[in-house]
C-alpha cells in the first residue's frame, strides 16, 4: 500500500554555533557515528590555519584580499567578521547539498547565523553553550593556540553571544561531548517529521477501497478483505 504522506525530499539546513570554545566542532565530528546523511559545510576564513588543519578540509583559507573579492562577487550565503577575521559560507555548495537530499550543517559564528535567520528562516537553528564560563575559559586556554590578550577578548564576546540564544530554536548545554551530541542528533532527525515537510496527503485508489467498505460496514463482517 502506498504511503499517505509524500514528503518534500531537499535537505534541511542545520545551523550550529554558540561562544568558541564550546564545543560546536567536536559535536559537529562526533556526529558523523550516528547520521551518514548529512554534509557538513566547509566554510572561508582569512584566520590562520590551526596546528592539523589543512584546506579545502577544515576551511577554505584566503587572504584579506582574496575574501574580500568574494564578497563582492555576492559568492556568500553568509559572512562575518569576528576577532578581526572573516567567516564566510559559500552558497552554491550549500544548495547544491540542500537539492540532492543532504542534510547540510553550518557550524557558523552567532553573527552569521543571525544573518542566516534572515534569509532561511525555515532552517534549524541550535546553540551550544558551555557547561559554566569557567569551562569556556579553561577551554580555551587547552587549545594552546592564542594568546592570553585573544582568549580574553573570546571570553568578553560569549558574553554578548549567550545574550542571542533565544533567536534559537533549541540550546544544548555541552557538558558531556557523547551526550550533547545525542542530543543534537535527536534534533536533526525530529526535524524530519516537521509538518512543513509534508508536500502532499493524498488518499489512493486501495485507501477510497477500504474507506468505502467502512462505510459499508463490510469490512466488519467479511473476513477474507485484505488490507
Amino acid at each position: 500500500m502506498a504511503n499517505i504522506l509524500k514528503s518534500n525530499n531537499k535537505g534541511s539546513l542545520i545551523v550550529l554555533s554558540g561562544p568558541s570554545g564550546s564545543g560546536k566542532d567536536s559535536i559537529c565530528e562526533r556526529l558523523k557515528e550516528y547520521n551518514d546523511n548529512f554534509w557538513v559545510s566547509i566554510s572561508c576564513t582569512t584566520r590562520k590555519p590551526r596546528k592539523g588543519e589543512e584546506d579545502g578540509v577544515n576551511y577554505y583559507f584566503k587572504t584579506k584580499d582574496e575574501f574580500e573579492k568574494l564578497i563582492k562577487e555576492d559568492d556568500f550565503l553568509e559572512y562575518a567578521k569576528y576577532n578581526d577575521d572573516y567567516y564566510g559560507t559559500p552558497r552554491s555548495k550549500v544548495n547544491d547539498y540542500l537539492n540532492k537530499g543532504f542534510d547540510v550543517i553550518l557550524v557558523i559564528e552567532v553573527q552569521g547565523a543571525l544573518k542566516i535567520k534572515h534569509i532561511m528562516p525555515e532552517a534549524t537553528f541550535i546553540f551550544i553553550m558551555p557547561p559554566t564560563m569557567k569551562d569556556l575559559v579553561l577551554r580555551l586556554k587547552k587549545r594552546g593556540t592564542e594568546t592570553d590578550d585573544k582568549i580574553l577578548m573570546r571570553f568578553k564576546k560569549a558574553y554578548q553571544e549567550i545574550n542571542e540564544l533565544t533567536k534559537y530554536n533549541y540550546v544544548v548545554v555541552n557538558d558531556e561531548l557523547d551526550k550533547a551530541t545525542k542530543k543534537v542528533n535527536s534534533i536533526i532527525e525530529a526535524q524530519k517529521c516537521m509538518v512543513d515537510k509534508i508536500e502532499e496527503v493524498y488518499l489512493n485508489n486501495p485507501e477510497e477501497e477500504i474507506h468505502e467498505l467502512l462505510i459499508d460496514n463490510k469490512i466488519f463482517i467479511n473476513k477474507d478483505v485484505n488490507l
